[in-house]
């Protein structure tokens, strides 16, 4: 019950923040709740995928592991998801909600993946795994959603917004993973200073789409 307890909680956390950081009305449940439901569905084909390609020797470099097997590879099925079951919902309503949306998905992935890895790693790294894993996977979504969210409410440059809703999250995901493999035991003198940074863009995506909803009401 602890491991559980221990894997679950920097989810719900994470969650609780983003959904009350939305400034107007709070955003239905039912639509987050499958989102996350989605993103941890997907995490035993994509760990079935993953395995394959490990087994075939295919991706198996630094570059490439991190690259198409950890960032383009999950990015792009949270970014499929969201774009075809969250973007077209009505509850997709204002700019913020896909945030909301993309912070769902990728914790409902890394609640997961944090209880497996927690499993076989024992209670010891939960912690650590809550501060950079669970945390960076909530951090992509937040990019990924301000986009999609910008996408949706953009007269002119959709499709552009779309494209950098998946490529941002990717290139950050497969940097973070290339830090993790190539740098061993010495990775969190690289990955610290980069959450800092992520946690600084993150915070002023959820500004940005807070703002968008301000100009709405005094229109």
């Amino acid at each position: 019950m602890a491991l559980m307890t221990a894997a679950i909680a920097p989810a719900v956390a994470i969650m609780t923040f983003i959904y009350l950081s939305k400034r107007i009305e709070l955003e239905p449940l039912p639509l987050i709740i499958r989102m996350f439901i989605i993103g941890v569905i997907m995490v035993f084909p994509i760990m079935f995928i993953q395995y394959a390609f490990e087994t075939e020797g295919f991706f198996q470099t630094p570059f490439l592991k991190s690259f198409f097997l950890a960032g383009l590879l999950e990015e792009f099925f949270k970014w499929f998801f969201l774009l075809f079951v969250a973007f077209r919902h009505s509850d997709f309503d204002h700019h913020y909600d896909g945030i909301i949306y993309g912070v769902a998905i990728s914790l409902g992935f890394a609640t997961v993946e944090n209880i497996i890895y927690l499993f076989s790693n024992g209670i010891e790294i939960a912690l650590l795994r809550a501060i950079f894993p669970v945390s960076s996977h909530a951090l992509f979504g937040i990019i990924m959603g301000f986009y999609l969210g910008k996408a949706k409410f953009s007269n002119s440059s959709s499709a552009l917004c779309l494209f950098v809703a998946l490529i941002i999250p990717v290139s950050l995901h497969s940097f973070y993973d290339l830090v993790i493999t190539v740098f061993d035991q010495s990775w969190i003198y690289g990955i610290l200073p980069f959450m800092l940074v992520l946690w600084g863009i993150g915070l002023r995506k959820i500004r940005v789409a807070n703002k968008h909803h301000e100009k709405l009401l005094k229109q």
